[in-house]
């Protein structure tokens, strides 16, 4: 029997000029769909301001211009700004998170807000009843508390998918409302601040992260230029700890078996199932840590922001994990995504009430701008137009057909007792193959 076999010797190692290109393919192919939906979604923010707004065409497209200005002003125009936006960023990078780690195994995570709202509960019952704990034990056992406590959330949900088959969607929704009452409970109840009409009291200062301008002049500060007026820049310390857990993300899905598989699930977990792959487990373990996550998240915003306490209906009124599953889907899933879409849609938040006051123009114009966006990523329209491209201004390198003949040698297997040509030697080879282009196919897909 005639197979084709190819020389491992004869595959030579790419050069860094094709490297380099590879990854700019990779780079374009990830962030162009993004960015064209941004603009997409800019412009047609833009129409809707000049149909709302009175005047002749010049006069509307000069509204239209100074709200997106004072959008940008009140987001990114100055460092204080910049300071009140990274305040709304820090959070959406958490809940981020926990949206896309649960997405790249298939699964779809509602319920960020409710896990944020627990890993908050939990972090405040602990401050408040461990207010003679001193810093150093007080805040990592708030942290760790809270991702327990998220982890706990989410991983019911994951349970139930995985044991019972029943849909995430609905489980984590409705366990986004049990979070809500539970917390309103003990905000009205067991926590109440006696003074406040519907709070609880505030962190004790121990339990609380100081604002990045304030922890610098303390330490860096000492022997480097201080920062004047530290108190009008409200980010705070909890800011680095979300681009960590950036990092974190990406390790593990990008340079972890754990990581490999929870990919494999979610593009075929039928096929995960029969190379040995615990899908069941993963899929507890998955939704337990994108939990985790959000958890973190909710902690951390309690833990870094005045006035360091809870107050009634917060969750119920809060955006904050339900925005994440936009800033996952522009962002692609990536790290370095999750973190752009996190800024942007911290800058529309940030920036809406400037824009409502200096333009004139509705801050609802806000919820306009991401719903078109999250429209436009899930229509693709960058796919359609993009058929139409020459291939040098196309960013996903298209599958080249080999050469009949090409590179390829015939060599004949010699025959079993039974005449067979294929041995097992052979079907070895076969399947190690199949599965190192399989993983490659997966790897090229996921980390692009």
């Amino acid at each position: 029997m005639a197979v084709p076999t190819t020389q491992h010797s004869e595959s030579k190692e790419k050069s860094p000029g094709s490297n380099f290109l590879t990854w700019i393919r990779r780079t374009g192919a990830s962030i162009a769909s993004p960015i064209f939906a941004v603009v997409l979604a800019m412009v047609a923010g833009g129409i809707v301001i000049m149909f709302t707004t009175s005047g002749s065409l010049s006069d509307r497209f000069s509204a239209a211009i100074s709200a997106y200005q004072a959008l940008w002003q009140g987001s990114f125009g100055s460092l204080q700004s910049l300071s009140f936006t990274l305040v709304i960023v820090g959070p959406l990078i958490f809940a981020g998170i926990s949206v896309a780690i649960a997405f790249r195994a298939g699964l779809f995570n509602i319920g960020a807000e409710g896990q944020l709202a627990v890993g908050s509960l939990v972090a405040c019952i602990i401050g408040l009843n461990a207010t003679h704990w001193p810093g150093w034990l007080l805040i990592p056992t708030m942290v760790i508390a809270s991702a327990l406590a998220g982890a706990v959330w989410g991983g019911i949900a994951g349970a139930l998918k995985a044991w019972r088959g029943a849909h995430e969607v609905v489980t984590t929704i409705m366990l986004n409302w049990i979070a809500f009452f539970v917390a309103d409970y003990f905000i009205g109840g067991p926590l109440k601040d006696p003074n406040a009409a519907n709070s609880t009291s505030a962190l004790p200062p121990q339990g609380t992260f100081p604002t990045i301008s304030s922890f610098y002049n303390a330490t860096l500060g000492r022997f480097l230029p201080q920062i004047a007026n530290p108190n009008q820049y409200f980010v705070d310390v909890t800011f680095i700890f979300a681009i960590i857990a950036l990092i974190v993300y990406w390790f593990i899905y990008a340079r972890t078996t754990f990581g490999y598989e929870i990919r494999v699930i979610g593009l075929n977990p039928k096929a995960a199932r029969y190379a040995g792959i615990p899908v069941k487990w993963n899929t507890f373990a998955v939704m337990a840590l994108a939990g985790a996550f959000a958890g973190l998240g909710g902690a951390f915003r309690l833990m870094g922001q005045f006035p360091y306490y809870l107050s009634g209906s917060t969750f119920r009124i809060d955006y904050v994990g339900f925005d994440a599953i936009g800033v996952a889907l522009l962002g692609k899933t990536t790290a370095i995504g999750i973190f752009f879409a996190a800024l942007l849609f911290g800058g529309l938040r940030q920036g809406a009430g400037l824009m409502q006051l200096n333009a004139n123009v509705p801050g609802d114009l806000v919820y306009i701008i991401q719903a078109l966006v999250l429209f436009c990523i899930a229509a693709d329209f960058l796919t359609a137009i993009e058929r139409s491209w020459p291939n040098w201004l196309t960013f996903r390198r298209k599958p080249a057909l080999a050469t009949a003949g090409a590179g390829i040698k015939i060599a004949d297997l010699p025959g079993n007792e039974n005449g067979d040509a294929r041995s097992e030697s052979f079907m070895d080879i076969g399947s190690q193959a199949s599965d190192l282009t399989a993983e490659q196919d997966v790897d090229e897909r996921f980390n692009s």
